[in-house]
């Protein structure tokens, strides 16, 4: 949590708990169980439990789109794409420090080309 709370700097500790809730809890439905397995068991148990307690989604969503659902469970209506941008980011790029490489590819393979950067990467190489 400090770690995402100084990525983001972020005010306090509430405030990165909420955004790390509401990402986790976002990026998890789009997972397969196995990947979602596999980081929930690098993370604390507050943030483990948010991940693999999130509802499959029925339809993939963009990494625009993603970052939108953010922006509505952060920040409600008035919600600004920059700032749930700046709050995905945070939280993703931290998971993708504490998951390492080969789990982030194994993620990043199940979710559409434009979720890379909310990972911190330039994009996912996929070789055949």
């Amino acid at each position: 949590m400090e770690t995402v709370r100084e990525y983001g700097h972020y005010p306090t500790d509430a405030e990165s708990r909420r955004v790390i809730r509401s990402v986790l809890w976002a990026l998890g439905g789009h997972l397969p169980d196995d990947v979602r397995a596999d980081l929930a068991r690098k993370l604390p148990a507050p943030a483990a439990e948010t991940l693999t307690d999130s509802l499959p989604v029925t339809q993939q969503l963009t990494g625009a789109q993603f970052v939108e659902t953010v922006a509505q469970r952060v920040e409600g209506e008035d919600a600004l794409t920059a700032t749930a941008r700046r709050h995905v980011t945070s939280v993703l790029s931290v998971l993708a420090d504490v998951a390492g490489e080969e789990l982030v590819d194994r993620a990043l393979e199940a979710l559409p080309p434009d979720y890379a950067p909310l990972f911190g990467r330039a994009e996912l190489l996929r070789v055949a």
